[in-house]
């Protein structure tokens, strides 16, 4: 963890960190070494050390600095209103977290690598934190067309990342047009709840 009088340290951990997802993307979590890391970085394996014992380490130091911002914008949500307004609100931060360079780096990961992950420590807590957006998007006793509508813009979020990979354009407005069918999702949802 930096200190305010280590500033060089916090970039160096950045580093370490944007090079193992790199690699992680590249190659796989399994076949990615701590070795290969430190070369990329040009740096001794003993300086990685330094920083982190393990390649899971790593990951986990990945997960918990990208899930800070999810886990403030579900303790602002919880203050808020239930309303369309709220929600949307939600999908839009939520939108800006998960196209920010490491997030869809992150995502984009954890969706090529999920059986290389998937007895690691960082699933449980991703998986909590999207089960609280869910809730937090959903309208309690709504239709059951209406919940699918919610939990569907959910997964459009993390899904549009990926889609828009092969498609020609900017990063800004990709991501604009992902939120907006998300944003949309959830004006049907509200508009249709109680009818279904």
């Amino acid at each position: 963890m930096a200190t305010p009088h280590h500033p060089r340290r916090n970039d160096t951990r950045r580093r370490i960190q944007d090079v193992a997802l790199e690699l992680f993307a590249e190659q796989g979590y399994e076949k990615t070494s701590l070795r290969e890391i430190a070369e990329r970085l040009d740096v001794t394996k003993a300086a990685l050390y330094y920083h982190f014992k393990t390649k899971e380490d790593i990951l986990v130091s990945i997960v918990d600095d990208l899930v800070r911002p999810v886990d403030e914008l579900i303790v602002w949500a919880e203050s808020q209103p239930h309303t369309l307004a709220t929600k949307q609100e939600v999908l839009r931060r939520y939108s800006e977290a998960l196209w920010s360079g490491s997030a869809s780096a992150l995502f984009r990961f954890l969706q090529e690598n999920q059986a290389s992950v998937r007895d690691l420590a960082i699933g449980e807590p991703i998986k909590v934190r999207l089960g609280r957006l869910g809730e937090l998007i959903k309208t309690p006793g709504a239709s059951m067309s209406a919940q699918v509508r919610c939990m569907t813009a959910l997964v459009t979020m993390h899904a549009g990342i990926f889609a828009m990979q092969g498609i020609e354009g900017d990063p800004e407005e990709k991501r604009a047009a992902v939120l907006e069918v998300a944003l949309d999702l959830v004006a049907q949802a509200e508009s249709g709840a109680l009818t279904g």
